[in-house]
C-alpha cells in the first residue's frame, strides 16, 4: 500500500532547510540546499547542530517569490476521522519560510510586489478546506480504487493521485520527478470532508461526505465561468457518499460543474451581470471534450441544469439544450428544470417533480456496493451532473436530496434499515445529514463566490423560514460587494497558488503595479462631493425654497450623473485579476 511519512521535524541552518522523517525505524532525511534550491535524500546523522528545530505536520511544496524560492509547510493539523481505517486530516495552520536569510537584495518596489505575493498565497492557505492522509488516496473514489491494477497499488500516493484534485501539484513541481522523495509529501485536496458515526435501530455504521474540488479551471464566482479548450469546467467538484457498516461498504458520486460552454458573467458593479455567451469561438468542441473525459470517468451522465428558463439564463439554458442535440450522444441526457419557478412561494415540496422525473435513472445507475468479503456486488454505471448558474446553492440542495435517495437503499442492502423503514423517519441521524450537506453547502460556496450558501435552512430543517430569508439576504450582499470590491484578489491569490501565474525572479515588473484609470480616481470623489453637497443643502435650506430646491437639484443631478457614468463603465471600478491571463477572464 502507497504510504507517506506521517510526522516530521523541520531543522533550519544558514545553508541548508532539513526535513527529518520521525516516524518509528525511520532515518531518511530531505535536505534542501537554500542557495542553490537543489533537493536530495539524506540520513538523520548528516543533519547538524541547529537551534531552530520545529515538529511540522507536512510539505505543502515550495514556490518562488520575488524574493527567491519559500518553503511552505503545515504547522498544525485536526484529525477529521477515519475512512476504512485510514486517520483523515484537516490541515488548520501553515509556515510560508524563505530560502532567502535576508531580503536586502530587493529594491523597494519588488518589497512591495513580494509582500502582496505573500498575502496572495496566506489567503488561500486561510480558505480553509485542505485535507491529506498519509496512508490512503482522497483524491479517487472508492469505486475508481476498487478498479485498479496491481502497479497502481505499488505507486505512491502523488504517482496515483487523479491530478484534478491535488491542490498542491504545482507547489510539488520540484519533487515530484524524483520519486525516492514521495514518502515526504502527499497529495492535498480542497473542498469538503465530514465524517459520522452514526446510529439506526441500534446498529451502529460509519457515513462520510467528501466533496473534491478540481484545481483545473478554479477561480472565483463571476471571473471563472464555462469552460477552458481543453474541456475543463469551473467549479468542478465531485461529491461522494460513503457507507461503511459490518465490513460492507457503499458509494454514491456526484459532481457539479459550470455550464459546459464558452460564457462569461464579468463583475461590472449590477447586482447581477448579464451572462454573456462567446458568439467566436467553436462550443461543440470543448463541450464533447468535457463529455469524453467526464464519460471516461463515470459513464453515462444525467445532466440537472437548474437555471431559470426566462430572463437572462434563458440563453444558456437554451444553448446547453442546443449542444446536447447537437452532439448526439446517446451516454448524455438533458434534464431542464427551472428551480426557481417550480419552487416559488416557498413550494419545496415540487422538487419531488425533479426527483420522480430522474428515480428511473438513479435506480438503474445505482451505487457502489462492496461486502464485507470485499466482493463487488454493485458498480455504479452513471452519474448525474447538476448545475445552476454558480453551481452552489440550487445544486447542493438537489445534490441532498439525490443523495438521500440512494442512502435510503444503500442502507437497506447493509441492513441497518428494515424493509419499510424511511430515513427521514430517523430524527437523529436526519439531523446529522442535513446539517452536513449544509456545511457541505457552505464550504464549496465560501471557496466560490466567498460566503456561506443559500437556502442553507431548506438543507438543515427541510423547510424554508423567515429567519433563512434573511440571512440569503445578507449573505447576497456581502457577495456583491467581495464580487465587485475584492475578488480580483482572491483570483489572483488562487492563479498564483496552482501556477497559472508564474513569479519571475529575474523581470523587474509585475502585472501588480498597473496604474489605475483616471475615472476610477476622479469620479467617485465627484460622486460622493455632489451627494455630500445635496444633503448639506436640504439640512442647511437658503433663503427661499426656490433658490434651496435650485441647489439641492444641481447637486443631486450631478451626483445622479455621475453614478450612472460609473455604473456606464462599471468593469473600470471592480476589483479585476491582474495576474490572469486574458483569456480566461473573457
Amino acid at each position: 500500500m502507497a504510504t507517506t511519512y506521517e510526522s516530521f521535524c523541520l531543522h533550519t541552518t544558514p545553508e541548508k532547510f532539513y526535513i527529518e522523517a520521525c516516524d518509528d525505524g525511520a532515518d531518511a532525511v530531505l535536505a534542501i540546499d537554500r542557495v542553490s534550491t537543489e533537493i536530495s535524500l539524506t540520513v538523520r546523522k548528516d543533519i547538524p547542530p541547529s537551534d531552530q528545530s520545529q515538529p511540522i505536520c507536512g510539505i505543502m511544496g515550495t514556490i518562488r517569490m520575488v524574493a527567491g524560492m519559500y518553503l511552505i509547510v503545515i504547522t498544525k493539523k485536526k484529525k477529521v476521522g477515519d475512512l476504512l481505517g485510514h486517520a483523515v486530516w484537516k490541515a488548520v495552520d501553515f509556515d510560508i519560510i524563505s530560502y532567502k536569510k535576508t531580503m536586502l537584495h530587493l529594491t523597494d518596489n519588488q518589497m512591495q510586489d513580494n509582500k502582496a505575493f505573500l498575502s496572495m498565497m496566506n489567503h488561500v492557505l486561510q480558505t480553509d478546506s485542505f485535507y491529506f492522509a498519509t496512508n490512503y488516496d482522497l483524491t479517487h473514489s472508492l469505486q475508481r480504487l476498487a478498479n485498479t491494477s496491481p502497479e497502481f497499488q505499488e505507486m505512491s500516493l502523488l504517482e496515483r493521485a487523479d491530478q484534478r484534485f491535488v491542490w498542491n501539484g504545482h507547489l510539488l513541481r520540484d519533487l515530484f520527478p524524483q520519486t525516492e522523495l514521495h514518502k515526504f509529501a502527499f497529495p492535498v485536496v480542497h473542498g469538503f470532508i465530514i465524517m459520522k458515526s452514526c446510529c439506526i435501530n441500534g446498529k451502529l455504521f460509519e457515513w462520510n461526505l467528501i466533496s473534491r474540488r478540481s484545481c483545473f479551471r478554479a477561480g472565483v464566482r463571476y471571473y471563472v465561468r464555462g469552460i477552458d479548450t481543453e474541456g475543463h469546467a469551473a467549479n468542478f467538484v465531485e461529491t461522494e457518499q460513503i457507507v461503511q457498516h459490518n465490513g460492507g461498504k457503499a458509494s454514491f458520486v456526484q459532481t457539479r460543474g459550470s455550464i459546459p460552454f464558452y460564457w462569461s458573467q464579468r463583475p461590472n458593479l449590477k447586482y447581477k451581470p448579464k451572462p454573456q455567451i462567446n458568439k467566436t469561438v467553436d462550443h461543440l468542441d470543448g463541450f464533447q471534450r468535457h463529455f469524453e473525459s467526464q464519460i471516461l470517468i463515470y459513464g453515462k451522465q444525467v445532466l440537472l441544469n437548474l437555471i431559470n428558463q426566462k430572463g437572462s439564463e434563458k440563453p444558456l439554458e437554451l444553448a446547453f439544450d442546443k449542444m446536447v442535440t447537437s452532439l448526439g450522444n446517446s451516454m448524455i441526457k438533458y434534464v431542464a428544470f427551472d428551480f426557481h419557478k417550480e419552487c416559488s412561494r416557498m413550494r419545496w415540496h415540487r422538487l419531488q417533480i425533479l426527483l420522480d422525473i430522474v428515480a428511473e435513472t438513479q435506480d438503474e445507475f445505482g451505487y457502489f456496493l462492496v461486502d464485507a468479503d470485499g466482493n463487488v456486488l454493485v458498480q455504479q454505471e452513471g452519474i448525474f451532473r447538476s448545475n445552476c448558474m454558480d453551481c452552489l446553492d440550487r445544486t447542493n440542495v438537489i445534490q441532498s436530496l439525490l443523495a438521500r435517495r440512494s442512502l435510503q437503499s444503500q442502507l437497506q442492502r447493509l441492513n441497518v434499515l428494515h424493509v419499510g423503514q424511511q430515513i427521514e423517519d430517523q430524527m437523529d441521524f436526519e439531523k446529522i445529514y442535513k446539517n452536513a450537506w449544509a456545511d457541505n453547502a457552505n464550504a464549496c460556496a465560501k471557496q466560490y463566490a466567498g460566503t456561506g450558501a443559500l437556502k442553507t435552512d431548506f438543507t438543515r430543517t427541510g423547510r424554508r423560514t423567515q429567519l433563512g430569508l434573511l440571512m440569503d439576504g445578507w449573505n447576497s450582499m456581502i457577495r456583491y460587494y467581495k464580487n465587485n470590491f475584492s475578488d480580483g484578489f482572491r483570483q489572483d491569490s488562487i492563479d498564483l497558488f496552482l501556477g497559472n501565474y508564474s513569479v519571475d525572479e529575474v523581470d523587474l515588473t509585475t502585472p501588480l503595479r498597473e496604474l489605475k484609470d483616471w475615472k476610477f480616481l476622479t469620479l467617485p470623489i465627484i460622486m460622493v462631493v455632489a451627494f455630500s453637497m445635496c444633503i448639506i443643502c436640504l439640512l442647511m435650506a437658503g433663503d427661499t425654497w426656490t433658490e434651496t430646491l435650485a441647489y439641492v437639484l444641481f447637486w443631486g443631478t450631478a451626483s445622479f450623473m455621475t453614478f450612472a457614468v460609473i455604473l456606464f463603465n462599471g468593469r473600470d471600478f471592480v476589483d479585476a485579476p491582474k495576474l490572469v491571463q486574458k483569456e480566461k477572464m473573457d
